[in-house]
């Protein structure tokens, strides 16, 4: 492997082209987005295809590669992807989000250009426009290790990809109009897997097969736009290895809550009488039970699956339990060969607490979702694009929100929210979720430590029971009904960065802020400059480029 980095080279591989050429390699994608029938659930309905595939194909890249994405938008009306997971260390320019990007206009194309640096695991992608994610658009994205870096399990016999999530038959433009006319999307339809759901007439193509004494890895993820799932494996057990990009303490499970954003990696080993098998997802914390299942088959397997799937768990206090038995596995690598627990959060002192209380009000007779009493609008200038411009007064303010809730929750104004952020700080936040629905959150251009989760309200002595050894360092965390959340975090890494409900509903309708990390050097050390072909629009569009950082 060393010598790849002296020539070059052009190979075909995975639908992309690999080039490496005196570093590290570029992988080349070109991804036609479309219109096409789906039905996962048995009814027809128009979804969001990518090179003509939902979900949309895997992205299969290694620590370090370089990511070359052309995305041509063949749909009539904008559209935007996100690369959810990935960091895009000094460079939100890629982050594909409405408050860093302009969205892809009807016909035309964009090229997304960055860097998975010193990272590995299970993500995801998918598009942030509209209610798009809710009929497709998404994929998997894999960051395998490099082949000089060991990982701490061996080699599995293959590597899947396994995409769970709720299904709405109504289309994204219904869903859509719900929302804009001030109503609630309601329950879902039902569940799919890989946008598949097993029919149990025996006549069910295999999701995946297996060979029996092997070991295999699935890389879960929730790709729904509300529902957290609870999945297990019909009749064999779960080793969890990796969380959004981190090893974990290999803990066997027989069924994983994976809550809306969330991807887990699991081992499952090939132990049992050679036949079918389910694969089994059902809806958590809903009314109404909704369960799918996909056929998992053994290689010269004989006999159909049991019709007895396995029971899901039941409530929340559950899922609470679960949580609390992740840990960070601190002797194994990450991307780099130093052990992942060789970084020291628990001993860095906070210096700057931010409790974070989301509400669900009626504004102007229309529903809303607000974060401390500001539900978000989207610009029609990406927040980067103004604040690089120097015309951020003409679009947002800085820090219009308070650090705690105000006292009175029920107010709720509408604007861009961005929280003016010190490089480098090391800063607390608190979700605290007072409603009644399970709430899911995620930080693009982060990983956080999640450190701690129980019921009630936050107050500074639930300090004293934070995990601050080895609590999973992710970019996803789920907040209970009536519950907190906390999470720790360095702000190191410079650009805008979006905050949001994984729930989309609640996306679209403002739970979601930016938080704006600028370096006081303006230096290419810590930022990189807009790159060049970046689509603008709104009111820098036309304006002369600033200069660029220099050094």
């Amino acid at each position: 492997m060393a010598r790849l980095t002296l020539i070059s080279m052009l190979v075909l591989l995975a639908g992309s082209m690999l080039m490496v050429q005196g570093g590290d390699p570029t992988l080349f994608f070109e991804w036609n987005v479309t219109y096409g029938t789906i039905a996962p659930l048995g009814v027809p309905v128009k979804g969001i295809l990518i090179n003509g595939q939902f979900p949309g194909p895997n992205l299969n890249s290694t620590t370090n590669n370089n990511i070359v994405v052309n995305v041509f938008n063949n749909l009539d009306e904008p559209f935007l992807v996100t690369w959810d997971g990935v960091q895009h260390r000094k460079n939100s320019w890629q982050d594909g989000v409405l408050g860093t990007n302009c969205p892809i206009p009807p016909g035309k194309n964009y090229t997304y250009k960055f860097q998975v640096k010193d990272q590995i695991g299970s993500y995801m992608y998918y598009p942030v426009t509209a209610m798009h994610k809710a009929v497709g658009g998404f994929g998997g994205l894999r960051v395998n290790s490099r082949l000089l870096i060991p990982v701490p399990y061996a080699d599995p016999a293959d590597d899947y990809t396994l995409l769970v999530g709720d299904f709405f038959n109504k289309g994204h433009t219904s869903l859509k109009k719900i929302l804009d006319s001030g109503r609630n999307l309601g329950r879902c339809d039902g569940v799919h897997l890989n946008g598949k759901v097993a029919k149990g007439d025996g006549k069910d193509e295999p999701l995946f097969t297996m060979e029996a004494g092997k070991t295999y890895k699935y890389r879960i993820c929730n790709t729904g736009i509300k529902t957290s799932l609870n999945v297990r494996f019909q009749g064999h057990t779960m080793k969890l290895v990796e969380m959004e990009g981190s090893h974990t303490m290999q803990n066997d499970y027989d069924s994983l809550d994976v809550h809306v954003g969330q991807c887990f990696s699991v081992l499952v080993t090939a132990n049992q009488e050679p036949r079918d098998y389910y694969v089994v997802a059902s809806t958590r914390f809903t009314r109404r039970e909704v369960t799918a299942t996909g056929i998992i088959r053994y290689k010269n397997g004989k006999g159909a699956a049991s019709s007895e799937l396995p029971p899901p768990p039941v409530g929340w206090a559950w899922s609470l339990n679960q949580f609390r038995t992740f840990r960070w596995n601190l002797t194994s690598n990450a991307a780099r060969p130093n052990p992942q627990g060789s970084y020291k959060y628990g001993s860095i002192n906070i210096t700057r607490t931010i409790k974070l209380a989301n509400t669900a009000q009626r504004v102007d007779g229309k529903l809303r979702y607000a974060l401390n009493g500001a539900s978000y609008v989207e610009s029609t200038t990406p927040l980067k694009l103004a604040e690089y411009y120097g015309v951020a007064d003409k679009v947002f303010k800085y820090d219009t929100i308070p650090d705690e809730p105000p006292s009175d929750n029920t107010k709720v104004t509408l604007a861009p929210i961005v929280l003016n952020m010190t490089h480098r700080n090391f800063v607390e936040i608190i979700f605290e979720n007072p409603e009644t629905a399970i709430q899911s959150y995620h930080l693009s251009g982060y990983s956080f430590f999640a450190v701690g989760m129980d019921i009630g309200k936050w107050s500074p002595e639930k300090r004293m029971n934070y995990n601050l050894l080895d609590a999973v360092s992710r970019h996803t965390i789920q907040v209970f009904p009536n519950s907190w959340s906390a999470i720790l975090l360095t702000f190191d890494n410079c650009g805008m960065w979006n905050l949001r409900s994984e729930i989309w509903d609640r996306h679209y309708l403002g739970q979601q802020l930016y938080a704006s990390v600028i370096s006081p050097n303006r230096s290419l050390k810590d930022e990189y400059n807009l790159p060049e072909g970046v689509l603008t629009c709104g009111i820098v569009q036309g304006m002369p480029r600033p200069p660029p950082f220099s050094s």
